[in-house]
């Protein structure tokens, strides 16, 4: 049982403004695993005056690149450190199986904090450019204090998407941890202490959107980074823009694996599922609709089947499991509903399809393969995030480029083949903000983030530090050196 009775505002332990708290379930055991504050707006002004203060006056903002690198290792060092504490506490929070959480959870984390501590070291936040007289002194500047608004399904790893780049570009920051995952958060804070991140600079405000809603619109923030839904993102990006606020949406996707009619698929089967059913298959760049060449349809729906019905659903604990259960009741039925409506639609349910009968508790789903699926149904097109594959067939190379273009979403997708070059070539005519060739991975120093309605901006990368910075021009003089 995991308890805490403050909150983290401005890099202390502070009482909070009212008595509400979050009661934190297991979705395996539906039983109570944790208990913290929930922040309200008072919490929230606390947290913002206390950002603005340690941006305006303190040392942060006027560190050097160099001096906030080393407390970024610091903080890599202590998260490392915690790896194992981190990895079974979301797993209890949110039913990710254990392999998953240690990969996908803690690791995936302190490769982000890792990537930005050594970039903070090497990135130009300050150049001179010649000018037609004299030069111009070009700086990047803090964009001063951040929002950071974070989902369940890999709550610390989106939390370092926006909180690593944010250090490294000299921001403050307040973060709000969705209510179902709000315990890793916590620990999150310790470590934060044990870096040195000065006073003011973090806070950490568990709470639900209207709490969500006043921090996005509260007149200190300066910037707001926020993961979710598109539903959640379009209105966040319209409070934004009433305001003339920066923002990065990292949004929903439905991403397509494109299997080329040349592919071994001995080799690729199981990547392939591996891509899709990840962590319970609540990710957004899942690889949930599998284009197959009719061609080879039968063969690859029935090694598709094959290895779906193979996962293992179970404990989330335990590292044997592939499959764990859903975070949340809600949501379990959600991905029912679509398994319904799929039914419905004309799909031909190949594997799975409803509950596990060996679970009396948990919010368990059956690892779901559809086939004979037309790119138009629902289960196609919107995002299910659950265990729920779908197996498309193509006529052609350009047949097969049309179906996963054809989608409102542009986040991610993948292509296998046994040519390579062939795969680049299709890989850069997808209309998506990552792709993948042969393998299925997100790359630390590559920008990530979606077209369409996957979301604005990018995190990662060069390009996730610049979301955090401001560019400044000062004109020189003919003969002012600076």
């Amino acid at each position: 049982m995991f308890e805490r009775d403050t909150l983290y505002i401005g890099g202390s332990h502070e009482k909070p403004s009212s008595s509400d708290m979050i009661d934190v379930y297991s979705p395996f055991t539906e039983e109570r695993v944790g208990r913290v504050p929930e922040a309200h707006e008072a919490d929230v002004d606390r947290a913002v005056t206390a950002a603005r203060q340690a941006f305006e006056d303190g040392p942060w903002a006027r560190s050097t690149p160099a001096e906030r690198a080393d407390v970024l290792d610091k903080l890599l060092a202590g998260l490392q450190m915690r790896s194992g504490d981190i990895a079974s506490l979301i797993s209890s929070e949110m039913g990710c199986p254990m392999s998953f959480a240690h990969a996908g959870q803690a690791f995936a984390t302190t490769m982000v904090v890792e990537f930005y501590a050594q970039l903070a070291r090497t990135f130009p936040f300050e150049e001179t450019r010649p000018s037609m007289v004299g030069s111009a002194l070009v700086r990047q500047e803090p964009v001063g204090v951040a929002a950071a608004i974070v989902p369940w399904n890999v709550p610390l790893f989106t939390i370092m998407l926006k909180l690593a780049p944010a250090l490294a570009a000299g921001c403050s920051i307040v973060i709000k941890p969705a209510p179902e995952t709000p315990l890793d958060a916590y620990l999150l804070a310790d470590v934060l202490d044990e870096a040195g991140v000065p006073k003011g600079v973090v806070s950490i405000l568990p709470g639900g959107r209207q709490m969500g809603e006043y921090l996005v619109t509260h007149p200190g923030i300066d910037k707001v980074g926020f993961t979710g839904s598109t539903a959640a993102g379009r209105k966040i990006a319209a409070l934004c823009g009433e305001r003339l606020r920066r923002v990065t949406l990292e949004l929903g996707g439905k991403s397509a694996a494109i299997v080329c009619d040349d592919a071994n698929l001995d080799e690729v089967i199981a990547p392939i599922v591996g891509a899709g059913t990840m962590n319970n298959g609540q990710a957004c760049v899942a690889q949930t609709r599998i284009l197959l060449p009719k061609s080879r349809y039968k063969e690859g729906v029935e090694a598709l089947a094959a290895a779906v019905g193979a996962l293992k659903v179970g404990d989330p604990s335990d590292f044997s499991t592939e499959i764990g259960p859903l975070v949340a009741e809600r949501q379990r039925d959600r991905v029912l509903g679509y398994v319904a409506k799929g039914k419905a639609e004309g799909a031909r349910c190949v594997v799975g399809g409803g509950r596990p009968k060996d679970f009396a508790k948990g919010y368990f789903v059956e690892p779901t393969l559809f086939a004979d699926v037309d790119n138009r149904m629902t289960v196609a097109q919107e995002e299910i995030f659950g265990p729920v594959l779908c197996a498309i067939p193509y006529e052609t190379e350009a047949d097969a480029i049309r179906i996963a273009n054809d989608s409102e979403y542009g986040l991610s997708g993948s292509v296998w083949t046994s040519d390579p070059k062939r795969g680049i070539e299709i890989a850069r005519r997808i209309r998506t903000g990552t792709h993948n060739v042969n393998f299925f991975m997100m790359a630390m120093t590559g920008p990530f983030g979606g077209f369409k309605n996957s979301g604005l901006g990018r995190e990662l990368g060069p390009e996730g530090l610049r979301a955090y910075l401001e560019p400044k021009t000062i004109c020189l003089a003919p003969g002012i050196e600076p």
